[in-house]
């Protein structure tokens, strides 16, 4: 059976091998199940290493970056990475996390949202036929082959009910009298399986996770260990959260996609160009290249010349997931639009049709409210403005017979313009 979760060890101070120094140096590094034994590995060896990723949308988004970011440092130490694609356990639905149950998706809508995914794996990590080059794999592949009777006989014996309930996904839900189905409830077994599974096909040793998947790497270490005697091992990211506290990839509107066609350029760079001062030094060591030399100047900036770290970050990060030409373009946007007060042409856009528009609909056109009652509190507040004038009627139409510039508060832009 397995039993209680591996002791995970303290962060060494000193790193044999390049993959361990450049993940704790550039703070990737919460958990090791053996961090002896994996830096030893990764000293004498290739490692190959995997995350996974369920497939509920046609984009990760910056709440996924940290953990993408650990596969790109993987191939940067020299090592080999597997992006692995849940097309299977999306079918089930991973309950870490989650109040409710996921919605259940066609296979057709499975497929399109990796497609979509795809992307960003192809802008930051290397796929060839090298020793480390980037693999794409699909759980599905195996998962949707399993019989019912195999996996219970097999897979089966080694957990118990006892142990599963004290996971954390299924104590949330459970505590909160909220329904946890018996398909999700198999989740954890078949994560486990997928590492024994990359093991016997792939070599692959090692699995990364944010902290709230120690639980599932450590049933798949066990798992592989006593059906096939292979040792595997485990590591962890930290759960990011913004210094005051928030949840790393939320904005006021939403997640913050990875994707162009879910979140405009120009917004995605001004996501990390409003990073709070304390966090511009930790963000720029996780999820750029930026050396780490000109990262201890650019923290140590203080008052005004801290926005230039911060236009480093948006301008680094931008050019990793959307490309150079998008950072550029953004950036000149931000200029335009707060240096010289005009209108950058990388602003969110919305065509008015018939050449006049309510402010309502126009700030929901526009993203910069959830709700027409959200649009009314920020009118209210005097956080509407039109070229720069606050609008404080609700009721106001505004004449679009050119461009005209919206504003949500003062760093959130758009632009109205007739059709």
């Amino acid at each position: 059976m397995l039993g209680d979760p591996l002791h995970f060890e303290a962060i060494m101070t000193e790193y044999k091998s390049d993959l361990l120094r450049l993940l704790s140096e550039r703070g990737h590094i919460h958990q090791l199940t053996d961090a002896q034994g994996l830096d030893a590995l990764a000293n004498r060896e290739i490692v190959v290493g995997y995350n996974g990723y369920d497939a509920t949308a046609p984009s990760l988004h910056v709440g996924n970056l940290a953990s993408v970011m650990l596969l790109r440092r993987l191939q940067q130490a020299g090592h080999k990475p597997i992006a692995l694609m849940g097309g299977g356990t999306t079918k089930i639905g991973d309950p870490s996390g989650k109040d409710t149950s996921r919605q259940m998706l066609t296979e057709e809508l499975i497929a399109s949202n990796i497609a979509g995914i795809r992307k960003v794996f192809e802008r930051l990590l290397t796929f060839d036929d090298s020793a480390s080059g980037a693999v794409m794999v699909n759980n599905d592949d195996w998962l949707s082959k399993l019989g019912y009777i195999e996996m219970l006989r097999t897979v089966g014996p080694h957990f118990t009910v006892n142990r599963m309930l004290t996971f954390d996904s299924v104590k949330l839900r459970l505590d909160r009298e909220q329904p946890l189905t018996f398909l999700e409830f198999n989740y954890m077994i078949l994560q486990a399986y997928d590492f024994r599974e990359l093991a016997l096909r792939h070599g692959c040793r090692l699995q990364f996770g944010g902290s709230d998947q120690w639980g599932n790497i450590v049933n798949g270490i066990e798992l592989t260990r006593r059906m096939n005697g292979i040792e595997l091992f485990g590591a962890t990211t930290p759960l990011l959260t913004t210094a005051d506290g928030a949840k790393m990839g939320k904005s006021v509107n939403g997640a913050v996609w990875l994707n162009e066609e879910m979140l405009p350029n120009y917004d995605f760079w001004q996501f990390w160009r409003n990073t709070d001062d304390r966090d511009v030094g930790r963000f720029l060591r996780i999820f750029t290249d930026v050396p780490l030399d000109e990262i201890t100047r650019l923290e140590a900036l203080e008052g005004s010349e801290i926005n230039a770290a911060k236009e480093v970050l948006a301008n680094e990060v931008t050019a990793l997931i959307r490309g150079p030409e998008a950072a550029e373009a953004a950036k000149a946007t931000a200029q335009a639009t707060f240096a010289g007060g005009g209108l950058g042409q990388d602003l969110p856009t919305h065509e008015v049709a018939e050449g006049t528009i309510g402010v309502i609909d126009a700030l929901l056109a526009l993203g910069f409210a959830a709700s027409r009652g959200e649009a009314k509190r920020l009118i209210a507040g005097g956080g509407a403005r039109l070229d720069g004038e606050p609008l404080r009627d609700e009721a106001a139409v505004i004449t679009v017979a050119q461009e005209r510039r919206l504003s949500s508060g003062k760093k959130k832009h758009g632009i109205l313009k007739p059709a």
